[in-house]
């Protein structure tokens, strides 16, 4: 339990809130100077990643410096498939690349075991070290990506905007495809329960490739393995977020799901999302961009998407990631613009 503040996990569960909660994707990292200069110490992304004292002073600092309602655990989606086998490096210029791809029929002998204690330990160990630090000012979000998502990196070795490799391999050998998307499914349950028996408080799955898929692809390559990660954690008891990225069809199929909250980009309907999502709960889906306005547009934008949300089963965020280059004063003043919201009764 929190003796601090529990707003998002209340929300989550889709209880009433005096206030709606707030936090942001990529919160903890470019856009303040205090997480360049941890960066910076820590020589490399991966250095830092796997480095349970710097990871929780940059956890933090969004809690202490913008006064979200939040933390997430500072990590990658990509140390899942390091563990499985396939290391990464994180490229300035490029972003992740994988030196070897997931190609063949042979491939498949190459796959590892994942046991998190063994192989991601340090994010386990950080998420211990934050829990002790926050004292329970704020809940600590975990999270993973989605076996489509990481099946894209994997298959296509670099981020991409058509991901064809990854397409290809679902239409030319679907069975091959199924059989990979199956083991990042196993990797990725066996992760997030170790995450919540570390000390996370509620989890977040990054489905952040499936924009990629048409309806059918998606309900074919995407929610199967959503719902065995769900199901799986169902009897942990904590939240589950799903953000499909792009999927504006799938809202539906996402709310079918024993996950408690779907989040939302910026390009979906709130209305039509508040339609198909019945009793869940939703996250977003202000525009990043949005940030770069003047501070009255931010404000004006901020109180159009509260009221479009309503008060209840609602959790303020972005429709995606907080832009590298955002001012960070605006960041602090969207927090504190939906922190200091009054909704009107009626």
């Amino acid at each position: 339990m929190h003796a601090g503040n529990d707003l998002i996990l209340r929300a989550a569960r889709g209880e009433d809130t005096p206030r709606t909660p707030v936090w942001l994707m990529r919160q903890a990292g470019r856009i303040l100077r205090e997480y360049r200069d941890v960066r910076a110490r820590a020589g490399s992304f991966i250095n830092l990643v796997k480095n349970p004292e710097l990871v929780t002073e940059v956890t933090l600092q969004p809690v202490d410096l913008l006064g979200v309602d939040a933390a997430i655990i500072f990590s990658d989606i990509l140390v899942v498939p390091e563990a499985m086998g396939f290391p990464y490096d994180m490229q300035e210029s490029r972003g992740p690349v994988f030196n070897n791809t997931f190609r063949r029929r042979e491939d498949l002998s190459r796959i590892l075991s994942v046991e998190p204690e063994r192989d991601l330990h340090y994010v386990l160990q950080s998420i211990r070290m934050v829990k002790r630090e926050l004292q329970g000012r704020v809940p600590l979000i975990g999270f993973a990506g989605a076996p489509w998502t990481i099946f894209c990196y994997l298959t296509e070795g670099k981020g991409s905007k058509e991901f064809s490799v990854a397409r290809r391999m679902a239409r030319e050998d679907p069975e091959l495809a199924h059989q990979l998307l199956s083991a990042i499914s196993e990797a990725t349950l066996r992760y997030l329960k170790a995450q919540i028996e570390a000390g996370a408080d509620m989890v977040q799955i990054f489905d952040s490739w499936a924009g990629v898929l048409g309806p059918e692809e998606y309900r074919l390559f995407s929610l199967p393995y959503l719902e065995k990660i769900c199901q799986g954690l169902q009897d942990s008891g904590v939240p589950v977020t799903l953000f499909a990225k792009g999927a504006h069809y799938a809202v539906g199929d996402l709310a079918a799901l024993p996950a408690r909250t779907i989040g939302l980009d910026w390009t979906m309907s709130i209305e039509e999302a508040r339609g198909r999502a019945g009793t869940k709960s939703l996250q977003g889906n202000m525009d990043p961009a949005c940030l770069y306005s003047e501070e009255n547009a931010i404000i004006e934008e901020t109180h159009k998407m509260l009221r479009r949300f309503g008060p209840r089963r609602y959790i303020a965020n972005l429709g995606h990631g907080v832009y590298p280059d955002t001012d960070p004063g605006k960041v602090r003043l969207f927090v504190e613009t939906v922190k200091g919201y009054v909704h009107e009764t009626v």
